[in-house]
């Protein structure tokens, strides 16, 4: 679709009290993605760039978020309802020249990108000049109630806490679900006609049907059935409904493309990961950001992965936790490992029981295999680092880093303080605290000598 035709307004001014949260709801996140990400996502095969929105509460925070969009936020100082949100966004969508405007909700995470599609589509065929998406919930909750004449047009929208059967007549069942597309030529001349006249005092968009309807303009309803794609998050509740739908519909696609899921209910991967055919995974994991595993890799149970690449045939084992680090082709991390921002494991090279890596590269072949922690170092191929070995890299001030050559070998139990350089083929006695360099192939020792002291035992 052309996007001269339609541009969007993105309602996400408000606090959203029942989430009980001094965060925006619209920040709330789902699968590690917030509410207002999932929108943009769907609105952008159709709109294009051509989306503005609307930020109250904390708006800050809201823009912050969204950096590539911080031309296109528009401030609602005082919350005082829809109709009022769409009246301050009015003058950035005229600017755009489009012939109409979606009006979404910022709180609709489940909302796919086919369902704007064919809104646009159908606004487009019918001509309407205010066109709105109505579902028939097996709940109708707090949505605003949809009124049809006896010819079964659309009279008016109600909202809920001022609907009135012995006004309005029998509830149809009929909601709005809040995403709206007004001709931006025939609705300019409505919006300074609404009125806050309600229970709420709020201006209400749903009022520019009613005044389109007695206006004789051309109003429509496109039914979506029951869909829940199109129903707001309210509450802690509904955004874990909503996660769940969200994590289910993650995991199909993963499986239908030749991933395989153990446990699969239990295995939740974020909207922007890639993973490639021929991964194997078994839940509980997760994995979460710009994540990508290519084929042949296999992630075992209990794991968290955010923001990392992992190369072919990686094995990532039970309970390790992985934070925007690259883990190369055939390497093996874990069980109970941590790969912390910066790690870079080479080709081959294994993170074992209790390691920790920071902003370290692990050369080719390079093993790490128990109990140690590896900060701001490089680490040659082939080198064996020995169970307990620390690298000594913060001195309160300063963080200082620690080279090691290749195929060094490095005894358990040794401190490495930092800045200190170990050179190629070069051994650390076990115990060690090596505080100055080490040449190519000599062996580095740092103990207190032994002293055996006898002790004699008094029977009582």
């Amino acid at each position: 679709m052309n996007n001269s035709f339609a541009c969007a307004l993105v309602l996400a001014g408000g606090k959203g009290t029942r989430m009980h949260s001094e965060s925006p709801k619209v920040l709330k996140t789902l699968l590690g993605e917030s509410m207002l990400y999932y929108v943009y996502n769907a609105l952008k095969p159709s709109l294009g760039e051509n989306v503005f929105t609307i930020v109250g509460f904390e708006a800050e925070r809201v823009e912050k978020a969204f950096p590539d969009m911080k031309d296109r936020f528009v401030l609602q100082a005082e919350q005082l309802g829809t109709g009022h949100a769409l009246q301050m966004g009015w003058e950035c969508i005229k600017q755009t020249e489009s012939e109409y405007c979606l009006v979404i909700n910022g709180d609709t995470p489940l909302i796919q990108e086919h369902i704007v599609a064919d809104f646009l589509t159908a606004v487009q065929r019918d001509g309407s000049d205010i066109s709105f998406v109505s579902i028939t919930p097996d709940d109708s909750g707090e949505f605003g109630r949809v009124t049809r004449d006896e010819n079964g047009q659309v009279a008016a929208i109600v909202e809920a806490k001022d609907y009135d059967e012995s006004v309005h007549g029998p509830a149809s069942g009929e909601v709005n679900a809040g995403i709206y597309c007004l001709k931006i030529s025939a609705v300019e001349s409505l919006l300074s006609k609404l009125t806050n006249n309600n229970k709420s005092g709020e201006y209400y968009i749903t009022d520019l049907v009613d005044l389109a309807v007695e206006s004789g303009m051309n109003v429509t309803a496109v039914n979506a059935g029951d869909s829940i794609d199109l129903m707001g998050i309210n509450s802690p509740f509904e955004l874990a409904q909503a996660e769940s739908v969200l994590r289910l519909r993650a995991a199909e696609k993963l499986l239908n493309s030749g991933v395989t899921l153990h446990n699969w209910e239990s295995v939740v991967v974020g909207p922007c990961v890639k993973i490639e055919p021929g991964v194997e995974i078994t839940g509980p994991c997760e994995i979460y950001g710009l994540s990508v595993i290519a084929r042949g890799s296999v992630v075992e149970s209990h794991c968290r992965i955010v923001d990392s690449e992992i190369a072919e045939g990686a094995l990532i084992k039970a309970y390790s936790h992985l934070e925007d680090a690259q883990v190369g082709r055939d390497c093996m991390v874990g069980p109970y490992g941590r790969l912390r921002p910066g790690a870079v494991m080479e080709e081959g090279s294994k993170v074992g029981n209790f390691v920790e890596i920071k902003k370290a590269v692990l050369g080719k072949g390079a093993k790490a295999s128990h109990l140690t922690y590896l900060g701001d170092s490089e680490i040659g191929a082939g080198t064996n680092i020995g169970a307990g070995t620390i690298t000594c890299n913060y001195d309160g001030v300063n963080k200082h880093k620690t080279v090691i050559g290749e195929g060094a070998f490095i005894g358990s139990n040794t401190a490495l303080v930092a800045p200190v350089t170990i050179g190629k083929g070069a051994l650390i006695g076990a115990g060690s605290t090596i505080t100055k360099n080490v040449n190519d192939g000599d062996l580095g020792v740092a103990r207190g000598k032994q002293v055996n002291i006898s002790r004699t035992f008094k029977k009582s």
